[in-house]
């Protein structure tokens, strides 16, 4: 088997993972915020730990401010319901994932997709005359799950601190392949999943927050938090305030071994492994009259996403037969995302995604090539 679908979940997972998770589950399977013994004690610092590594990896202040979610889906369900309202004023990219749209759309938030070339990168200068219009919030697909293009996260956060609007980045292709500065990219709200490039658990996410979006932050579940239980209104404090009900300690766990192994390779380590398999792939790609690719050509403009489209077959049909004929994993469809692959001019048909990752090798890419060269 070789798994190429990275961008749907990590695989494996960082080593140690699964021994902290099991871990847990074995010898300490205490909650945090309702005792005082030990092995609650002890979950309680492995929950702060992790906080705090989120912290120093995303250049964020306050551990507080780590609002742990079941996800990056979360997380950004909780920035959107709880800072906007029906006819809020919203920007988004016309590369969104549906983890951002299907928010809006239930919301019914007034939103407006700022441009894209046909590669999926965002129009700067008609980004800064709709910013110019003090819209509630900007929301941004830091990288694409489609096509991988990689928007100027940076430039855009000086615009929106420059305009007053606050700035939410979904990082949930980016976070451990690429760079996430949260105070250089001048971010409101950074939400993150543990399972991507993160090398983490399915199950938990996070959502990091500057002290002003938490203020107009409402929370979007309330109940129990081990803290004020003498009061039946949920803490003002954070972040026992967003976080109700028992967390997912297992994950907590796993979270944090994942961060570590991450911490040891180095996030430039990670991305120069990646990108010189995606600068391969992308290489081997070329001449192959068979298949378009969405989105850019450099290594440099992407993460390790590569779509592409069968003009020879159906691509559910090439996706069977990589898997069937040549045991390689792929995504194929339209990835949860129908606004980018109308971007990309893939829709409605979709592609054929390959997805790269810290355990993908050499052979894989070229397993993969000598694949699709056999399917025209």
């Amino acid at each position: 088997m070789i798994y190429l679908d990275n961008a749907a979940t990590s695989f494996p997972k960082a080593p140690g993972v699964s021994a902290r998770m099991c871990h847990y589950i074995d010898r300490v399977g205490a909650s945090i915020n309702r005792g005082v013994y030990a092995p609650a004690q002890e979950a309680e610092l492995e929950t702060l730990g992790l906080r705090e590594k989120l912290c120093a990896f995303f250049h964020h202040p306050e551990p507080t401010r780590v609002l742990l979610t079941a996800g990056a889906t979360a997380a950004l369900n909780l920035a959107i319901k709880g800072s906007l309202h029906p006819g809020s004023r919203v920007l988004v990219s016309s590369m969104e994932h549906n983890a951002v749209m299907r928010p809006l759309v239930q919301l019914g938030a007034a939103f407006t997709r700022l441009p894209c070339d046909r590669e999926g990168r965002l129009l700067l200068p008609e980004a800064e005359a709709l910013l110019r219009q003090k819209p509630e919030l900007l929301i941004l697909n830091h990288a694409s799950n489609v096509s991988g293009t990689v928007q100027d996260a940076e430039a855009i956060g000086k615009l929106c601190k420059q305009h007053h609007v606050p700035f939410v980045l979904d990082a949930a292709q980016s976070a451990g392949h690429i760079p996430v500065d949260f105070e250089g990219f001048h971010l409101s709200a950074l939400a993150l999943p543990a399972h991507k490039g993160l090398l983490g658990p399915q199950g938990i996410g996070a959502l990091l927050v500057t002290e002003e979006f938490a203020a107009q932050l409402s929370p979007l579940i309330a109940g129990g938090t081990g803290s004020m239980s003498d009061s039946e209104e949920l803490p003002p404090y954070l972040p026992d305030r967003f976080e109700s009900g028992t967390p997912n300690l297992p994950g907590i766990y796993g979270w944090s071994a994942a961060m570590d192994y991450v911490n040891r390779t180095g996030i430039s380590a990670l991305r120069a492994h990646e990108a010189a398999l995606t600068q391969r792939f992308l290489d081997g790609l070329r001449g192959l009259s068979h298949l378009r690719l969405a989105g850019p050509w450099e290594p440099a403009a992407r993460v390790g996403v590569i779509s592409v489209d069968f003009r020879s077959m159906d691509n559910a049909e090439a996706a069977d037969r990589l898997e069937q004929e040549f045991g390689i994993l792929t995504r194929c469809g339209l990835h949860c995302a129908p606004a980018a692959h109308k971007t990309l001019g893939t829709f409605p048909q979709g592609t054929v995604r390959f997805s790269v990752g810290y355990a993908t090798t050499q052979a894989d890419v070229e397993a993969a090539l000598a694949a699709l060269r056999a399917l025209k």
